[in-house]
């Protein structure tokens, strides 16, 4: 039976990890069946849809699957959300802290308590150490959802021993990845390295920067594309301090000539061009936190050798995976782990082949089948036990 969702988040245009994540489940849950809508939050002032559209709150201000806007700016905009979320049978959340208002996005707690229609709330971070405040919005949001679900063993694990929460609510399913198994791109003339993503401090660039200067003696010595615009939170209060401190910093170790900054967002097709150049990716992140990243799941999936530092969810991918694990802050690790994929016969292709097995299950396709399927058992133990579903109703 074809199933109408809402869907509460960022969304495009707003360019974010949140955002793309939101637009391409929506995508691949919908059917030809009653059409869905998205809740779109603006959460941040430099959002490019403008302040005239951050207020209007109407239908169809950003597009035609967009039927209601929550800006975070005004008071107690989560009624509203609420009632547009309650047209559709399922209502799908996403979660992360900063983009709902109120102390650690509180906000979104009576939204979630007023719903009528099941809802599954998709927790993007499970903090380890969370402060007082995120531990009791985080165990509240459990509490109000249907279903929760989160995107690693590592972050379901975190949840269940850190938090006081309902283990039988809680489904693990992964970080979906779009196909870039296209033809490949026309080769470089240089080996190519890559890091993409909103960039700030604790992306960890500076470290690349250090591991690229001694990769100097490579012939030829590789390029390395750092592809980003500055996050949008670091932009409002920092401006484009980290990544003159980049150019800086590139500048003295003497490797400016081998890099290429992009500070823009990619869309599907660039980005995965892009990809497919790079002979390695790179994520020399600083976090020890981090339990969900797209950016490593898309790396995997298109079948590129991954460097990274040992935050949760790449311990998790790339442990005996497509990738090598190096101790954070450490260039010359770093340096070592790419220079081996670079020049050691056989390891690139070797890690290639070990992301063969399971891809299928991180494709898009799959993984929105496996949110379809939870959507079902709610929807069942709702009439099970005496409750009605919701009516599906496209909003006026």
């Amino acid at each position: 039976m074809a199933r109408s969702y809402g869907f509460l988040s960022t969304h495009p245009p707003t360019q974010c990890g949140l955002a793309t994540f939101n637009a391409a489940l929506a995508a691949h849950l919908a059917t030809d069946g009653p059409p869905d809508g998205v809740v779109r939050v603006i959460a941040s002032a430099e959002d490019p849809a403008g302040p005239a559209a951050r207020t209007t709150g109407h239908a169809g201000a950003f597009g035609p699957e967009v039927v209601h806007d929550w800006s975070t700016r005004g008071v107690a905009g989560w009624r509203d959300a609420a009632t547009a979320l309650d047209r559709y049978d399922i209502a799908v959340v996403q979660h992360e802290y900063g983009i709902y208002p109120g102390p650690d996005g509180e906000d979104v707690l009576p939204l979630l308590r007023r719903l009528t229609a099941p809802s599954i709330v998709v927790l993007h971070t499970v903090l380890a150490h969370p402060t007082a405040g995120q531990k009791a919005v985080l165990e509240q949001l459990v509490d109000a959802a249907s279903a929760v679900v989160t995107m690693t063993d590592t972050a379901r694990d975190r949840l269940l021993v850190g938090y006081t929460v309902e283990a039988g609510k809680v489904t693990v399913i992964p970080h979906g990845a779009a196909e870039h198994a296209a033809p490949p791109v026309e080769p470089r003339q240089r080996p190519h390295l890559l890091t993409w993503g909103l960039l700030g401090p604790g992306k960890g660039i500076e470290w690349a920067l250090r591991a690229l200067a001694r990769l100097r003696d490579l012939r030829p010595m590789p390029s390395y594309t750092v592809a980003g615009r500055t996050h949008p939170k670091v932009l409002e209060h920092n401006g484009e301090a980290y990544r003159a401190d980049l150019h800086r910093l590139g500048a003295i170790l003497g490797v400016s000539h081998a890099v290429d900054y992009q500070p823009v967002y990619h869309e599907e097709s660039a980005l995965g061009r892009l990809i497919r150049s790079a002979d390695a990716v790179v994520l020399p992140y600083d976090s020890r936190e981090q339990v969900t990243s797209g950016v490593l799941v898309a790396a995997v999936a298109a079948g590129v050798p991954v460097v990274a530092t040992p935050f949760p969810h790449a311990v998790e991918m790339l442990t005996d995976g497509p990738g090598l694990l190096v101790p954070h802050q450490d260039p010359a690790a770093l340096a070592a782990a790419i220079r081996r994929i670079l020049t050691e016969p056989g390891l690139a292709a070797s890690l290639a082949d070990r992301t063969r097995t399971g891809i299928s299950t991180l494709r898009w396709p799959a993984v929105a089948a496996r949110y379809h399927a939870l959507a079902e058992r709610l929807l069942a133990d709702r009439v099970r036990t005496g409750g009605s579903p919701a009516v599906t109703a496209a909003p006026a």
